[in-house]
């Protein structure tokens, strides 16, 4: 398994640290400046003796998920993937969530000794929406489940042959909340079951999981077996734990949640998973306020050393 890691800001300070952690492989954002900015963030990485491995998060494909697109989004997912190609950057994480990212309703959700983590709660957003004049849903538009699969395997069906003649890995995350509908607008990637069928719906080496402890915790699965269940298909790990359930659930420290984290790691192991794995939405320690919430540096660089351990800790004899 690779130590990899988001960064925020993706600064020569922080890249330095996280090498000096013993992260070897980085995930940058959308590059909305096309090659000359993807070439750019390359080089900035491989300055400091890391890859970069992933494309993750902020991908122009919105009104791919409610079957609105006129060709231009696809058209920019199949330019990246040949950027891609031809920069050998190897994986593209994307989510198929309409009308919203992850999602949460508080920020600073006490953990321990007063550390800052987010934390969601469905109630909260009910509420919020009985007193809001506006519509049920993000834009106003709702959206079922079978128009979402629909879309899904129609993005899929153009985007995945030029994935795989460009050797670019698509891993798909889960929803954040799990729900089934959120904002008058259905969720698909919710469940291990259909994550089952995501694989059997376009099958391919380059349609892949990225497994998020986190969500998939929240969908209330034995994380341990879900891994091993999944396991053929996960190419991309983000490495996180909350406490609750869908509908109410705090963000943890990676040592405080409820999940057996190292046999997590053992079970990444026995289903030969090798590729990138990433700690995902730290919580903020003191000094850290005016930082970007669940992503600010302290608490990633507790997560590496703690990461690290487990690895060595489940090294085969």
């Amino acid at each position: 398994m690779q130590l990899a890691s988001v960064l925020t800001p993706l600064s020569a300070e922080n890249l330095q640290l996280a090498a000096q952690c013993g992260v070897t492989d980085i995930v940058s954002r959308y590059p909305v400046g096309g090659m000359a900015q993807l070439m750019e963030t390359q080089r900035l990485i491989e300055s400091f003796g890391l890859r970069l491995s992933v494309v993750e998060g902020y991908l122009p494909i919105e009104n791919i998920k409610i079957g609105a697109d006129d060709g231009t989004e696809l058209q920019a997912v199949k330019n990246l993937l040949h950027d891609m190609a031809e920069l050998g950057i190897p994986l593209l994480c994307y989510n198929f969530m309409a009308g919203t990212d992850w999602v949460r309703t508080q920020l600073n959700a006490p953990e321990r000794g007063g550390a800052k983590t987010t934390a969601f709660r469905l109630q909260d957003v009910e509420r919020a929406r009985s007193l809001s004049q506006t519509a049920a849903s993000v834009d106003g538009a709702h959206i079922e489940a079978p128009a979402l699969w629909s879309h899904l395997e129609r993005f899929l069906n153009e985007v995945i042959p030029v994935a795989e003649r460009c050797g670019v890995t698509l891993a798909m995350h889960p929803d954040d909340p799990p729900l089934p509908v959120f904002l008058g607008k259905a969720r698909i990637m919710n469940s291990v079951e259909n994550f089952e069928k995501l694989m059997t719906l376009v099958p391919s080496p380059a349609n892949k999981i990225c497994f998020c402890q986190g969500t998939f915790a929240e969908m209330g699965v034995d994380i341990p077996a879900a891994i091993r269940r999944l396991g053929p298909h996960i190419r991309y790990v983000h490495f996180r734990d909350v406490r609750g359930t869908a509908d109410d659930f705090i963000e943890t420290f990676h040592d405080n949640g409820p999940t057996d984290m190292a046999e997590a790691i053992r079970a990444y192991r026995e289903v030969g998973f090798t590729g990138c794995l990433r700690p995902d939405h730290v919580p903020q320690l003191v000094g850290e306020d005016d930082g970007e919430p669940g992503y600010t540096m302290k608490g990633r660089l507790f997560a590496y050393g703690y990461i690290r351990g487990l690895l060595h800790a489940t090294e085969p004899l």
